[in-house]
């Protein structure tokens, strides 16, 4: 199949205050391998260090473009990237990662095969790149834990958002992520929970790695209150009422009616309302399907 018989793929890479870490994650993807066509959205969510001066060279209003916003969160950056978008398809990368030759590709193929709806990659450690996660699951705190040993595309509850490929159709058919998320935190098991909760698939690609620089602390201001924020707001979205009891018990380091009141306050129970009455399957088959002990 010649690359002019094949479909443009945005990849959307959100960055704050990244150093040098969002051009080399640039660079490393206009250097790998691929017969797709692409584009480079770079948003810019607020960034004080000045990271994105960094790609100027790069900026070419069609191969590579910059969107910048005065800080939004992680979440809205990665819509807005993705209302931007040209491409048929998105891929979601967190801007301190290094691709290999044809990952796209690779990724692309289970898509297009009608195998799975959305897809992430093996993702390693720059310090341990023999080290591999291979998609996540959930543990009893909704915490993630990394899965191992994948050798053929899997089926997996949490696709990381570090690296998440999605055809346009299917993410704009959800919603995208969550609109009223707030800074960081729950991006990604949200999404997949809507994902999977929705009817559709969501695969690891073992075939495909992708090096990750995984950091000790963030490079702005994440707070308690914004993680639980986040947590209980999809919980508020997609899970019954002893599940959200649940996810209220685990909110320790801030006041939980506080909170709760605040979720309530922007719209969740309208959005669960939206949410279930469109979805194929309820929190119970999810938790099921993948044994998740919530």
């Amino acid at each position: 199949m010649s690359v002019e018989q094949l479909p443009l793929v945005s990849i959307i890479i959100p960055a704050k205050n990244e150093g040098e870490n969002v051009r080399n994650t640039v660079t490393s993807a206009l250097q790998s391998k691929t017969d797709y066509p692409f584009e480079i959205i770079v948003v810019d969510d607020g960034s004080t260090d000045q990271c994105c001066r960094l790609i100027a060279p790069k900026v070419d209003g069609n191969r590579v473009r910059l969107i910048t916003t005065q800080g939004i969160g992680a979440a809205p950056a990665r819509n807005l990237g993705a209302e931007h978008a040209k491409g048929d398809y998105l891929i979601f990368c967190d801007a301190h990662l290094y691709f290999e030759n044809y990952w796209i590709d690779q990724l692309l193929q289970l898509i297009r095969s009608g195998v799975a709806d959305a897809v992430s990659p093996g993702i390693a450690s720059t310090e341990h790149p023999t080290y591999v996660g291979y998609g996540q699951t959930l543990n009893p705190r909704l915490g993630i834990s990394w899965l191992r040993q994948q050798t053929l595309p899997t089926e997996v509850a949490i696709l990381p958002g570090g690296c998440l490929a999605v055809s346009k159709n299917v993410f704009f058919d959800i919603g995208g992520f969550d609109r009223g998320f707030r800074v960081w935190g729950f991006e990604d098991i949200e999404i997949s929970i809507k994902l999977w909760l929705f009817g559709y698939k969501c695969f690891v690609q073992p075939a495909v790695k992708v090096l990750h620089l995984f950091r000790k602390s963030h490079p702005y201001t994440v707070t308690n209150e914004h993680v639980y924020y986040n947590m209980l707001r999809m919980a508020y979205s997609h899970f019954n009422d002893s599940r959200i009891l649940a996810s209220k018990r685990l909110i320790v380091h801030s006041n939980p009616m506080a909170i709760d009141k605040e979720v309530l306050l922007h719209g969740a129970l309208a959005q669960r309302i939206r949410y279930h009455a469109r979805r194929k399957h309820d929190d119970d088959w999810f938790i099921q399907k993948f044994q998740i002990p919530f």
